[in-house]
């Protein structure tokens, strides 16, 4: 089964906590990253109930680095990025039962490594 992480990216701040977690817990060198907080923004919204509001997203993305932090959760712990999230926007499991979160209510992406089944 593959495993992943799911981002409900309505919620995510843009702290950057799963970043220098990651960084850490992977003891990657500058400029390199585990997890990346890409920011979406300025936009203005047309449409809805936010219709002429600006709005920015975030939304972190995985690079080649990541492995889900496999050693940790070897050791039944959660990937470093996931434990670190200071919005709980971030949940780990199967991909089957992350599915299962999803509310319709929100935006949210999967995010899988790189040769993940």
């Amino acid at each position: 089964m593959t495993k992943a992480i799911l981002i409900n990216y309505d919620y995510c701040t843009g702290c950057h906590s799963c970043e220098v977690a990651c960084k850490k817990e992977l003891g990657l060198a500058k400029g390199e990253f585990g997890i990346k907080v890409n920011e979406f923004g300025p936009v203005k919204n047309t449409t809805g109930r936010n219709a002429g509001k600006w709005e920015w997203t975030y939304a972190p993305v995985l690079t080649k680095s990541c492995d889900l932090c496999s050693d940790r959760v070897a050791k039944g712990k959660l990937p470093m990025c996931v434990q670190s999230c200071q919005a709980w926007c971030m949940a780990y499991g199967e991909l089957e039962d992350l599915k299962g979160k999803i509310d319709g209510n929100s935006r949210y992406m999967f995010l899988t490594p790189l040769g993940a089944e």
